[in-house]
């Protein structure tokens, strides 16, 4: 899948997805973002070709005025709040 290539490309990271957090659009803008909440089970955090830097933050600690796309910021409130969508078993 996309999401576990782009994470070990991107950032280091071998991921397992857990569930889809949401799908955002908005208007004037062209890509449709699909984020999953996943768990990091190997890889080292790095800033990889298309990344300046990588870091980890805690829940109070995000740096939300930093945050570069509307789309992080909606996801990571998303995730907080419980949200998941997982596929039935």
């Amino acid at each position: 899948m996309a999401a576990v290539r782009e994470a070990r490309e991107e950032a280091g990271l071998e991921i397992r997805l857990d569930g889809l957090i949401g799908i955002y659009a908005y208007p004037g803008a062209t890509p449709i973002v699909l984020v999953y909440a996943a768990a990091v089970v190997g890889g080292r955090l790095e800033a990889a070709d298309e990344s300046l830097e990588a870091a980890w933050y805690g829940p109070h600690a995000i740096p939300w005025d930093e945050l570069a796309f509307p789309s992080t910021r909606d996801a990571l409130r998303d995730h907080r709040r419980g949200r998941l969508f997982t596929a039935a078993r």
